[in-house]
């Protein structure tokens, strides 16, 4: 019997949450251990698993993964969620993408300060709405079929769904003016391994809070100010 997954991180989001959400989705159990001290981020980095002194980090299948998209693609590519052809990959290569840059505005966001808060979250609502999701909208209403690509549940509509409910953090009304992204949100959440990761007492980490972000500078040392864009 293989081992699960183990991942290394902070107990909370930031950029190890999609590769929870991917192998949620896949209905994978995977183990966790937590970043809470510099030491135990110094030994990793002493012990030579942090290829690029970096985390996230993955062990799965005997190896020791870094960089988060490469960790995703494996992912997704094990448990057939990146597309039957080179094509479809190509079309979840460009969504993750484009999603990817939307959450990359949001990854930040519990770093800042209250004014520059609500700055962000002005910006974040505002490329949600006028950038991402009419392209994510148009998508769906042109092919007119349940999922993003090949209509095959793919790493593409875990990663929208994703991205969709931390915008709604943002402003719960956000989809006010996309019904497709609304019918999408409502048929992806409903799949059974989603639905499950979704519910209370699940792997799925909350919204980052104080002591998240006091955690993350403390063991990798930020104390520069961050700026909104």
């Amino acid at each position: 019997m293989s081992r699960k997954p183990k991942l290394y991180y902070f107990d909370g989001r930031g950029k190890m949450e999609s590769i929870r959400w991917l192998l949620a989705a896949a209905g994978v159990e995977f183990e966790e251990e937590f970043l809470e001290t510099r030491e135990q981020y110094e030994k990793l980095l002493q012990g030579g698993s942090l290829l690029f002194q970096q985390v996230p980090m993955v062990e799965i299948d005997g190896m020791k993964m870094v960089q988060t998209r490469a960790i995703l693609s494996y992912i997704a590519a094990k448990y057939n969620l990146y597309g039957k052809d080179l094509k479809k990959r190509a079309l979840i290569d460009m969504y993750v993408g484009g999603t990817d840059d939307l959450m990359g505005f949001i990854l930040m966001f519990p770093f800042l300060s209250a004014e520059d808060k609500e700055k962000q979250r002005a910006f974040i609502v505002q490329k949600a709405t006028s950038r991402y999701f009419p392209v994510y909208e148009k998508v769906l209403k042109d092919h007119g079929q349940d999922f993003l690509v090949g209509n095959s549940f793919s790493w593409a509509d875990v990663h929208l769904l994703e991205a969709i409910l931390m915008v709604e953090e943002k402003k719960s009304d956000v989809l006010s003016g996309f019904p497709q992204l609304q019918a999408f949100k409502a048929r992806i959440s409903n799949i059974p391994t989603i639905k499950k990761f979704l519910e209370p007492g699940s792997q799925r980490k909350p919204v980052p809070d104080d002591k998240y972000v006091e955690t993350v500078r403390r063991v990798l040392r930020m104390y520069y100010d961050l700026k909104a864009n």
